[in-house]
C-alpha cells in the first residue's frame, strides 16, 4: 500500500513538472529582486505590439482574446482592422498571437502591471511619420490603409523592443531571467527580420500617394529614433552607405547591426524617449499618452 502511494505521488509530481514546462510557468523560480523591474518594463512594448498586431489582423485585441493579461488596464485608443492582403494578414496574425505568448511568459515570471493606455490611432502614427520627415505629409499617413503602410508602421515597433532586450540582458542576475529575455529576444528579432525582409523586397517602391520610396521611409524613421534616443547611432534603415553595411561592403541592410553586425542595445530611458515621441523620458506622449507603466517608467514621470 505504501509503495503504491509513493508511486502515485511521484506520478503527480512528474505531471505537474511537465505541465509547468509546457505552459512556461516560471513563477516558482527564484527571480532576484534586481531583475524584477527589468523584466516588467518590456511589458509596455509587448502590450503595444500585441494590440497593434491583433487589431491589424482581426479588428480586436486583448480585451477579447486574453482579457486576463490586461490586468484591468484601459483599452487602446484608435486601433482598428487594417486592409491587409492575405499573406501580410497571415504574418501579422502570427505576430499577434506570439505577443500574447510573450505577455503570458513575462506575467508568469513576475507580477507585472496593468496595460497602459495606448494611442494606436492613425493620427498617432501620422505624427511620428511627420516628425521623421520634418513636415506634414498630405494626406496624413494611415497605417491601416493597406499592407505596405501597415508594414512601415510595424517597422516602428519590434525593433525598439529587441534593442531593449539586448540592453537588458547583461544587467540580469538570475538564470530564469536570462532564459526568459533570451527567448523573447529571439522571437522579437525574428519579427523585425520578417518585417524588414518584406519591406526590403519593395525598397525602391514608392509609397502612394507621397512618391517617397520604402527605403527612404525606413531611413527617416531610423534617423528619428536615433535623434529621439539621444544615444548615438543605434538604428539603421534598409539601405545605407556601404561603409555602414556589413563589413563595410554592402549598402543593402536587411538586418541592422553595428560594425560587427551585432544588435544595438538601448536602455529603458532611451526607449521611453522614442515611444513618447519627444526625446524626453520624463514627458508622456506619443503611443503612451499617460505614460508607460512599471516602476522604471513611472520613476521618470
Amino acid at each position: 500500500m505504501a509503495t503504491a502511494i509513493v508511486a502515485l505521488l511521484l506520478i503527480l509530481l512528474l505531471q505537474k513538472s511537465q505541465s509547468s514546462d509546457i505552459l512556461g510557468d516560471h513563477r516558482g523560480s527564484s527571480v532576484p529582486d534586481s531583475d524584477v523591474d527589468l523584466l516588467e518594463f518590456p511589458l509596455n512594448l509587448e502590450f503595444l505590439e500585441a494590440e497593434f498586431f491583433l487589431f491589424g489582423a482581426l479588428g480586436y485585441g486583448l480585451d477579447k482574446v486574453a482579457p486576463n493579461l490586461t490586468k484591468g488596464g484601459p483599452s487602446p485608443i484608435g486601433a482598428r482592422k487594417a486592409n491587409l492582403d492575405a499573406l501580410t494578414r497571415d504574418v501579422i496574425l502570427q505576430f499577434g498571437w506570439q505577443e500574447v505568448g510573450h505577455l503570458r511568459a513575462i506575467q508568469n515570471t513576475v507580477r507585472g502591471f496593468p496595460r497602459p493606455l495606448l494611442d494606436l490611432s492613425p493620427q498617432s502614427f501620422a505624427k511620428v511619420i511627420d516628425l521623421a520627415f520634418g513636415k506634414k505629409l498630405s494626406p496624413p499617413f494611415d497605417p491601416y490603409a493597406n499592407s505596405l503602410n501597415f508594414l512601415l508602421a510595424s517597422y516602428l515597433v519590434p525593433y525598439v523592443g529587441l534593442t531593449g532586450y539586448v540592453g537588458t540582458n547583461p544587467k540580469l542576475q538570475g538564470a530564469t531571467s536570462k532564459r526568459l529575455v533570451a527567448g523573447l529576444l529571439g522571437v522579437e528579432s525574428g519579427q523585425d527580420a520578417v518585417i524588414r525582409a518584406l519591406l526590403y523586397e519593395h525598397a525602391l517602391t514608392k509609397v502612394e500617394p507621397y512618391g517617397i520610396t520604402v527605403a527612404e521611409f525606413t531611413n527617416r524613421i531610423s534617423e528619428l529614433r536615433n535623434q529621439l534616443g539621444r544615444a548615438g547611432l543605434k538604428d539603421e534603415g534598409l539601405v545605407v552607405p556601404p561603409v555602414r553595411g556589413a563589413e563595410g561592403r554592402v549598402s543593402g541592410n536587411v538586418l541592422a547591426g553595428d560594425r560587427f553586425s551585432l544588435a544595438f542595445a538601448r536602455t529603458p530611458e532611451e526607449i521611453l524617449r522614442i515611444v513618447y515621441g519627444n526625446g524626453n523620458e520624463r514627458v508622456a506622449g506619443g503611443f503612451y499618452p499617460k505614460g508607460a507603466n512599471g516602476r522604471i517608467a513611472r520613476s521618470h514621470l
